[in-house]
């Protein structure tokens, strides 16, 4: 089996601070960074460093996409701001977050949850003692990450439409260092435009979709790579790689 790709994965860029907007019914206090504090250490999980939102230094617009944080706790402030959110959702006081709850807690810009397959996705990026749920570190550690993908959502969502159009997404694609073809990206919209009210939709992505896209072309990439050791965009797949 014959797979191409025509992959160019450029440098990537710095980190920059989570925007000032509001997310999630909360009004996001602004930071310079996460401050240290005794007796809290935010748990991370290496796919954290593996998914974080990522661009080529020379950036679309000028825009720097973050890097993964060092593992910190968040400022007293935000972490009550989270800690309440977290109690919010958390319907049996188990200090535990179900993946139904964690989706009650990650709302689209137009207060749409986020779709069950981003919810299950971020889930088991965060999960670090493989519990099947989220505790408060662990939450803590995957609202900042989220942040930093709405960040990189509204650098590429010119119009400010709160979706991804199909110009917004080849831009930030390429931005990625993922040079795919047109034919690939309307194939990829036509998968996760799930807003429309007919089979067709409407030709663009929200913002939970968006990022689910992003990870799973990075992770589509990377496993790819494995196999084109010499890159020469193309690799013959056994029946067994695939499995």
């Amino acid at each position: 089996m014959a797979y191409n790709q025509n992959y160019q994965q450029q440098p990537y860029g710095q980190q920059q601070a989570p925007p000032a907007g509001g997310y999630g019914g909360y009004q996001q206090q602004q930071q310079a960074g996460y401050q240290q504090q005794a007796g809290y250490q935010q748990q991370q999980h290496a796919g954290y460093n593996q998914y974080a939102p990522q661009q080529q230094q020379q950036g679309y617009g000028g825009y720097q996409s973050p890097a993964a944080p060092p593992p910190a706790a968040p400022a007293a402030a935000q972490e009550q701001t989270l800690r309440g959110w977290f109690d919010a959702v958390d319907a049996n006081r188990s200090g535990q977050l179900s993946t139904e709850e964690l989706q009650r807690a990650l709302v689209n810009g137009d207060w749409s949850p986020f779709n069950i397959e981003t919810v299950r996705m971020m889930m088991n990026m965060f999960d670090t003692d493989n519990s099947g749920q989220i505790n408060f570190a662990e939450f803590a550690g995957l609202w900042k990450y989220i942040e930093e993908w709405r960040s990189c959502f509204q650098a590429f969502d010119l119009d400010k439409s709160g979706h991804i159009d199909f110009n917004e997404l080849k831009t930030a694609m390429h931005s990625f260092g993922y040079n795919l073809s047109d034919n690939f990206l309307h194939l990829i919209i036509k998968k996760y435009d799930r807003r429309g009210l007919n089979p067709k939709g409407r030709g663009d992505v929200s913002f939970d979709n968006f990022v689910q896209i992003a990870v799973t072309v990075k992770s589509l990439t990377d496993a790819f790579k494995r196999i084109d050791r010499e890159g020469k965009g193309y690799a013959t797949i056994g029946y067994e790689q695939v499995q």
